[in-house]
């Protein structure tokens, strides 16, 4: 049996958003999809799995509403479904921008101007230009663009922080990029916010450019959402950069901490792997909470105990 995941994004104003989530998460489960969707007053922001019929059926039910007609779907083909179990939840913003106004920034309005895979392949290597990872850590020390300007934050909300930091950077022509394109949409909104003149974001992000452009000069793998945490996105000229925290070997393997309280996201070789038993640190492999390892380290999230009273 085919199975897709589909990845995509859309800023429109949906009313009543949390009515709009629960009525969501049925009709996806009528499809008997599985994945992960965030709806907010702003927009959806999803990556869904499922047989390729449930998936174009989806799509088409997205099309189908005119307030997300617009909406444009990276589809990956898999093996087995992205997820386990099939999520559709309210929050305030499908990106969480770490803003105290989100009204400063709306991508409908301003955001920066859009690059199609080819012209930011073509772009990136231009003496005035500034490639802008606006991605965690985790997710760039998986994998980036060649000479590409990272960020040490531990979640896009922490970006508005980055600003001042990048103001050194307003005299050059400023191209965007992330997993998909959802985070550069307020990130090079916000930037022209501030003052940058000659902002830029790769259009469907590194998915779509590896789709696209063969993902040229993107080094690594590319952090995805899901239960496949890492996928290739560069047939041209690829090369693991990442390398394991446990003995700095080179390796693509990207792992959550068995530790349940931990979770940290870090790269991990097969042999430290085996060895620390998918953990961090020597602390997390004797936390009592400690997770099988199975060699893959993805574990579907469970519940925290009750505190005892």
């Amino acid at each position: 049996m085919k199975y897709n995941t589909l990845l995509y994004y859309c800023y429109s104003p949906i009313a009543d958003a949390e009515q709009f989530a629960a009525d969501h998460l049925k009709f996806c489960k009528s499809l008997n999809l599985v994945g992960r969707i965030i709806v907010a007053d702003e927009g959806l922001n999803g990556t869904v799995s499922g047989t390729a019929e449930a998936c174009k059926a989806y799509m088409e039910h997205i099309h189908a509403d005119e307030r997300f007609a617009k909406t444009e779907f990276k589809i990956d083909e898999v093996e087995e479904p992205s997820f386990i179990k099939m999520h559709c939840r309210y929050k305030q913003e499908i990106v969480h921008s770490g803003l105290r106004d989100t009204s400063i920034i709306d991508p409908n309005k301003q955001t920066g101007k859009h690059l199609e895979p080819k012209e930011f392949s073509e772009m990136m290597h231009d003496e005035d230009v500034v490639v802008l990872d606006v991605r965690s850590n985790y997710e760039h020390n998986l994998g980036k663009f060649k000479n590409a300007v990272t960020l040490d934050i531990d979640n896009f909300r922490d970006f508005p922080d980055q600003i001042e930091a990048l103001a050194q950077y307003k005299d050059k022509k400023v191209l965007t990029y992330c997993t998909g394109g959802i985070k550069c949409e307020k990130a090079s909104a916000l930037l022209l916010h501030h003052g940058f003149t000659d902002v830029y974001q790769l259009h469907g992000g590194i998915i779509k450019y590896g789709k696209e452009a063969g993902g040229k000069d993107f080094e690594g793998k590319c952090y995805v959402f899901d239960n496949r945490i890492a996928v290739d996105v560069n047939s041209v000229n690829p090369q693991v950069i990442s390398k394991c925290l446990n003995c700095g070997i080179t390796t693509p393997k990207m792992i959550n901490c068995a530790n349940p309280e931990c979770n940290e996201h870090f790269t991990q070789c097969d042999e430290c792997g085996e060895k620390m038993q998918g953990c961090c640190s020597a602390a997390c492999m004797e936390h009592p909470r400690r997770r099988p390892y199975d060699g893959t380290g993805y574990y579907v999230k469970v519940p925290q105990p009750l505190a005892s009273k």
